[in-house]
């Protein structure tokens, strides 16, 4: 058993599909510069705030520490220092 010859694509079809090979290049191309443009816009930003966040944090934390120390102090009967 032979198989058939296969069937001759269309000049207007390869043609096509070559176009639209270029341009999805072309559009990728494209979108990623945009896209990394945001992204080192957005890395740069969060590079400047982190230790700003940072610092926020720690005050927090320290803040609750704080308020639980005086609280534990309270239950307990402990005499809270006056530079507390």
């Amino acid at each position: 058993m032979t198989l058939p010859e296969p069937v001759r694509v269309s000049p207007l079809i390869k043609t096509c599909r070559w176009g639209a090979l270029i341009a999805g290049i072309w559009w990728g191309t494209k979108r990623y510069a945009v896209l990394k443009a945001q992204e080192d816009e957005l890395r740069a930003y969060n590079a400047k705030m982190q230790p700003i966040w940072d610092a926020e944090k720690a005050a927090k934390t320290a803040a609750a520490n704080r308020e639980q120390l005086i609280y534990l102090a309270n239950v307990t009967g402990t005499p809270i220092p006056a530079d507390f």
